[in-house]
């Protein structure tokens, strides 16, 4: 009888397993699945579980005894094949290297990856077919509905337009030497490039100042080297008035009130810079026009900058017309509404970058584009919870709740009544578009669309029926979804009144 029961059993997995390996490895699927395999077989699957980055580690061990410091992100050999949904082999075994990337995202079970071709190549037709070495695979493992990252960058392409860089994106399928790795966001890795933030940075013995750059405010700063980082000192820490949409609000200086002065947020060179010349250059040219912008906003005066970016000299222009010889406001008054819609927690310590064209063809401008890190938004933190009041150049609490900060760049121009109708001009046009409302709909169409894929990555990964690892990452409202259509639904349902809330105020 046992044996009966046991041939049974095993005709009946028989059956089963094929039908099971097939919509596991695509043929059923919707989404594309990219398939990693490391070189060499004995790497296993450990490059993508084990490491932690290395500051993340240093604090967790802080505050839990016993805990092992796990290995640094490190590279592997690879090769990357890429079968499209229709079932289309797009790439083929590519040699590559791939590697957990992120900062506190690689503490996760499930850890955001980024793969770097040996030669470019294009994936899943994102930027118009381009072809890049830099690629990068989102886990969306703290945003249960997985659709965050995916409606900023939507809404970021529709607020900042052409002309400025913003990351394109697909949902993929992922597997690992064979084994299912779930749902993620294929997006482009933030770099200079062609076709991507286009600014030329030095050749290899090129060391004039008169180069581009690309660069990150970033609370991270200090893990960089001198040459790649830098501090400005913000029109001598002058105080900014914080925008909240209502009466003045009180002064608050440009750094943090938190004691700890490693708290204070620097600047990240993400472009090469291959001399001293060219850091001090890139400092020099971001201290004055945020000096220039404050002039003109706070005592309605014009400033220029002096010859090679060394300080400021009176301008005869308006104080407009000097903010506007130095900065793109456009791409600012952008930067500014998808940040008031979007609720960024991190927007006063890191993820907002900025580029600068200074070669002699360039526009020496300030430019606010490639925006980056929205799965911590809209909704799933303690901020802005019942999707009411004005974030992005206010006074916020810092993610832990310890401290106050506030991004000066977007709170600089905001007393300015010229910067605020260009604001309520983009928006109008946007919101009477009917652009913002499609990203609304965008996301309840992908969680229909996409269901099959969605619960596979929820039989593979553990957070949605145990939210213990985040529970500090998701304010009430988020963490009692169950599923990913409760948490795409709760996410849509945040959107459209956020949009009502600032439509209330900025539409003309």
């Amino acid at each position: 009888m046992k044996k009966i029961l046991l041939l049974a059993l095993a005709a009946l997995l028989a059956m089963c397993c094929p039908a099971v390996l097939a919509e596991e490895r695509g043929t059923a699927r919707l989404l594309p699945l990219i398939s990693i395999r490391t070189v060499d077989p004995r790497e296993g699957t450990a490059f993508a579980t084990e490491p932690v980055k290395a500051h993340v580690a240093e604090a967790i061990a802080s505050w839990t005894p016993g805990y092992v410091i796990p290995p640094e992100p490190y590279y592997v050999s690879c090769t990357v094949s890429c079968t499209g949904a229709g079932g289309s082999a797009d790439l083929d075994r590519v040699e590559a290297q791939v590697k957990v990337r992120g900062n506190w995202t690689t503490s996760y079970e499930k850890k955001p990856l980024r793969i770097k071709f040996g030669k470019k190549q294009s994936l899943c037709g994102l930027n118009g077919g381009r072809a890049f070495k830099n690629w990068v695979l989102l886990a969306e493992y703290k945003d249960l509905s997985m659709l965050r990252n995916k409606a900023g960058f939507d809404l970021a392409h529709k607020i900042l337009g052409d002309g400025l860089y913003c990351s394109d994106c697909a949902l993929v399928e992922v597997e690992i030497n064979g084994e299912y790795w779930g749902v993620y966001l294929l997006a482009e890795q933030q770099e200079c490039a062609e076709g991507r933030v286009n600014v030329p940075e030095p050749k290899k013995d090129e060391t004039g100042a008169d180069v581009g750059y690309f660069l990150e405010f970033d609370g991270y700063y200090t893990l960089e080297d001198r040459l790649h980082s830098f501090t400005i000192n913000y029109a001598n820490y002058a105080p900014l008035i914080p925008f909240n949409g209502r009466s003045a609000a009180k002064p608050f200086k440009p750094l943090s009130t938190s004691p700890d002065r490693s708290k204070n947020v620097g600047f990240t060179i993400k472009s090469s810079v291959r001399s001293e010349n060219q850091r001090i250059a890139i400092r020099n040219f971001v201290a004055n026009a945020y000096k220039i912008m404050y002039a003109a906003a706070y005592q309605d005066k014009a400033l220029e900058m002096a010859p090679g970016w060394r300080g400021t000299v009176p301008s005869e222009k308006t104080p407009r017309e000097a903010v506007e010889a130095v900065v793109d406001t456009d791409s600012l008054a952008g930067m500014y509404i998808l940040s008031e819609i979007t609720c960024d927690p991190d927007i006063y310590w890191s993820s907002f970058f900025i580029s600068a064209d200074l070669s002699e063809s360039g526009s020496r401008k300030l430019r606010f584009e490639a925006p980056w890190d929205f799965d911590s938004s809209m909704g799933n933190r303690y901020v802005c919870v019942n999707a009411k009041g004005f974030h992005a150049a206010n006074v916020v609490d810092d993610v832990d709740h310890v401290y106050r900060a506030i991004n000066p760049w977007l709170a600089v121009l905001m007393q300015t009544d010229w910067f605020r109708d260009l604001i309520a001009e983009k928006w109008t046009a946007l919101y009477d578009s009917g652009a913002l409302s499609g990203t609304v709909e965008m996301i309840r169409a992908d969680s229909r669309t996409y269901e099959a894929a969605f619960t596979r990555n929820y039989r593979r990964w553990s957070n949605m029926a145990d939210k213990s690892p985040l529970d500090y990452e998701l304010n009430r409202e988020a963490f009692a979804c169950r599923s990913e259509a409760e948490s795409a639904e709760q996410l849509a349902h945040w959107l459209e009144r956020r949009i009502g809330f600032l439509n209330d105020y900025w539409h003309r």
